[in-house]
């Protein structure tokens, strides 16, 4: 049972390595935290709620897999190699597959006016929670650029 749960530390490991050391997988969580914030004025049902989150998964384990592939090819050989090439530029190609499809399933479910005049009359009528998305915005530009550890070692430089 202690190796099963330690497995679970490791795969968080995995993920956070990912946010900390690689912009596109802080680009990815940062498109998904707004597609959820943005998704109830939507009214989506189960099933369309089931197929954003499916993926959502698809491309930020894509962007794991593809990180993982990366590291690994620059672990075995630090001298170009066409092979080695030719992996990460695959393991690339299928994070694009999924970014690409993931926005095609976006402007699907994503299509539906009212969904829009929902969110344009929530946030001209609670003008807070207008600056918090706005907020909320510029934080998740800082983050992306940044990432946590930049972040971070701002606030370290000023103690």
């Amino acid at each position: 049972m202690k190796a099963f749960l330690a497995g679970f530390g490791f795969a968080f490991q995995g993920i956070l390595y990912c946010i900390k050391n690689e912009r596109n997988m802080r680009i990815h969580t940062v498109a998904a935290i707004f597609v959820l914030i943005f998704a109830r004025f939507f009214a989506f049902d189960r099933t369309e709620y089931g197929i954003l989150l499916l993926t959502i998964g698809s491309v930020i384990s894509a962007e794991c897999f593809n990180t993982a592939i990366e590291k690994l090819a620059n672990k075995v050989s630090k001298e170009k190699h066409p092979l080695i090439k030719a992996a990460k530029d695959a393991a690339a190609g299928g994070v694009l597959v999924c970014a690409i499809f993931s926005v095609l399933i976006a402007v699907v479910l994503f299509s539906k006016p009212e969904g829009f005049e929902n969110m344009f009359v929530f946030y001209t009528e609670n003008p807070l929670h207008l600056a918090g998305i706005v907020l909320l915005g510029i934080v998740s530009v800082i983050y992306i650029v940044m990432g946590p550890v930049g972040i971070i070692n701002i606030f370290r430089r000023k103690e």
